[in-house]
Parts: structure tokens; C-alpha cells; sequence
């Protein structure tokens, strides 16, 4: 199982998953709108790996197979304000 792999322009650490190179038809039109102009970053064989970097490589090839694609999301930031106090015992709002 072959997929091309695409950085977003917009949004940084954002990659989108698709069956095959520059075939964007499966992605809805709001979705390629935030993502901006896909940048290619390499053609991957999902067969061969065991793992996928940040995504559940099983994920990933049930979302291409259902929807055709599989937008990879950076993991959310900390708030390291709420971590300083919960270290220094004090209670967040």
C-alpha cells in the first residue's frame, strides 16, 4: 500500500496522506483551504513499515482505505504555565 506524503504550508508539523501523488480529488475543498498548497515530501510504502513516525500506521491505512486520505495533526502543546503551577501545587482556574 503506496502513499504520497504532503507538508502544509500553512500549518506547521501538518502532513496529509494520500493514495496517489498530486490526486487531491478525495480531499475536501475546506480542508486542502487551511492545509494550503501541499508541499510533496516523499511516496511511502505502508506495507513495508512497522511504524509511522507520530501516526498509528493502522490508522493511517484505514483512513486511506474509508476516506482516501489521512491528515496527520502535530501533537497539542503544552501549556507550560498550567504545568509550573501543578508543579508548584498551585490550583489552575
Amino acid at each position: 500500500m503506496l502513499a504520497a506524503v504532503y507538508k502544509s504550508s500553512k500549518k506547521a508539523d501538518t502532513y496529509l496522506f494520500i493514495e496517489k501523488r498530486d490526486d487531491f480529488s478525495k480531499v475536501p475543498d475546506p480542508l486542502m483551504a487551511t492545509f494550503g498548497t501541499p508541499i510533496f515530501v516523499i511516496i511511502v510504502d505502508l506495507a513495508k513499515r512497522n511504524k509511522l513516525g507520530t501516526a498509528d500506521l493502522s490508522n493511517v491505512k484505514q483512513k486511506l482505505i474509508d476516506d482516501g486520505f489521512y491528515l496527520q495533526l502535530p501533537p497539542p502543546q503544552e501549556n507550560l504555565l498550567d504545568e509550573l503551577k501543578r508543579q508548584n501545587g498551585v490550583k489552575s482556574d
